[in-house]
């Protein structure tokens, strides 16, 4: 009797969706099959498991998500150069009734609604990681990973290679739909940076701007946030990351806000300065001119081949000199010690997306430009950080309708 009315509950119930949304099953098929070439062995790849306490929803592992697209978990993955498969978990209809119904192995729908035409159940993939050794001279793993680390030990006289590695090669460049995906949650973040600017005044608590443009793209549809949003205020505003989002703004302040949305599993990082009284210093806008002029020549200089940061000529150096040519602390010495972090990063399911910032970068690219200045004696930090995709003949950024002009921005900020 209980059974059955587990069951009967169960087929009511509706669990979140099996596949991503954005991205065809085509362009996963693709994906693997374009690893797959370049597989000398066998590649594991364990999924994100279900997690066992009320404060973290499940989301996919990145590496797991960006060639299959599933997102139930518990799932692994078996790659060769002849043979994909993918093994899931029997169903547990008792957990179920807390976390939703879940696809089994043995649902004769699973191959079509995983885009695997080979399934089994988790518990045959010791056998069959067995079987494929055979021909296997290495097994690819994620590092770090205890699972995979855990079978790799039936295999110890075969070399263990790098699967994040391998797979970070294909995700450096977006396809035009990831690109699509990427473009609708920086149009949501764009969105939230504006509603933002109306809530920054002196008097305001920093959480209650982070609350209000969060809640812009919770409302567009996006699942959750890129990174914890950060909105610095006065002396915050010199922290990098600083996330705790606790004080009171003050009249003079300048306030940094870097905050993005995640739709549809693919992030954006947007970020922008505005002065928490609505108007710019005269030393707040000698500064803020500086790092924009920074963003502007490392944009200008961007196309196919360009390096991000390396040795000799990158995009990096071109911020660095302009900041360390243009203007002063309060000691007469040059600014460029005050950028202190990179000019930017790859972005896509992850927002520091797995990429070589040394690698010459290619169509389909997409990074942040990210200048900044941090002055702690003045308690003034200025970051201005766009998200750019690289293209045939130069760039676009995707996050250009939000202002970036000192102008521009008192027109807004308080209004």
């Amino acid at each position: 009797m209980r059974l059955a009315f587990v069951l009967a509950l169960l087929g009511v119930m509706s669990g979140t969706a099996t596949m991503a949304a954005g991205i065809t099953p085509q362009e996963y098929r693709q994906r693997r099959a374009e690893l797959r070439k370049s597989l000398d062995g066998v590649m594991i790849l364990f999924g994100a498991e279900e997690p066992d306490d009320l404060h973290t929803s499940f989301f996919q592992e990145s590496n797991f998500l960006y060639l299959s697209g599933w997102r139930e978990p518990g799932a692994v993955m078996l790659l060769t150069q002849q043979t994909e498969i993918l093994f899931m978990p029997y169903r547990d209809l008792r957990m179920e009734l807390y976390t939703g119904r879940k696809l089994g192995p043995d649902d004769p729908d699973a191959p079509k609604l995983s885009g695997f035409d080979r399934v089994m159940p988790k518990s045959a993939l010791e056998s069959a990681f067995l079987k494929v050794l055979e021909t296997a001279p290495r097994v690819y793993l994620i590092p770090g990973d205890l699972r995979g680390q855990k079978l790799k030990s039936l295999a110890v006289f075969h070399d263990e290679a790098d699967a994040a590695q391998a797979i970070a090669r294909l995700r450096m460049v977006k396809s035009s739909a990831e690109i699509e995906l990427i473009a609708k949650s920086t149009d949501a973040t764009v969105a939230a940076h504006l509603a933002g600017w109306k809530k920054t005044r002196p008097g305001v608590w920093e959480y209650e701007i982070a609350a209000t443009m969060t809640n812009v793209y919770f409302e567009r549809g996006c699942e959750r946030n890129a990174y914890a949003p950060i909105v610095g205020s006065g002396p915050n505003s010199v922290i990098l990351h600083y996330a705790a989002n606790h004080r009171r703004l003050d009249s003079g302040e300048t306030v940094v806000a870097d905050v993005g949305a995640e739709c549809s599993d693919y992030a954006t990082d947007v970020t922008r300065t505005v002065p928490a009284g609505g108007k710019f210093t005269p030393r707040q806008r000698e500064l803020y001119d500086i790092v924009l002029g920074a963003q502007k020549a490392a944009i200008a200089a961007i196309r196919p081949g360009v390096r991000l940061r390396a040795d000799g000529a990158s995009l990096h150096q071109i911020a660095y000199d302009y900041i360390n040519s243009h203007g002063h602390d309060l000691h007469g010495q040059p600014l460029g010690k005050y950028f202190v972090h990179g000019l930017g990063h790859y972005v896509g399911l992850e927002v520091h997306d797995p990429g070589d910032p040394a690698a010459p970068l290619k169509t389909g690219t997409v990074i942040t430009i990210e200048p900044g200045i941090y002055i702690p004696e003045e308690n003034i930090g200025i970051r201005i950080e766009d998200i750019v995709v690289v293209t045939e003949t130069g760039c676009k950024v995707l996050s250009a309708a939000l202002p970036r002009e000192i102008g521009d921005i008192e027109k807004l900020v308080g209004k």
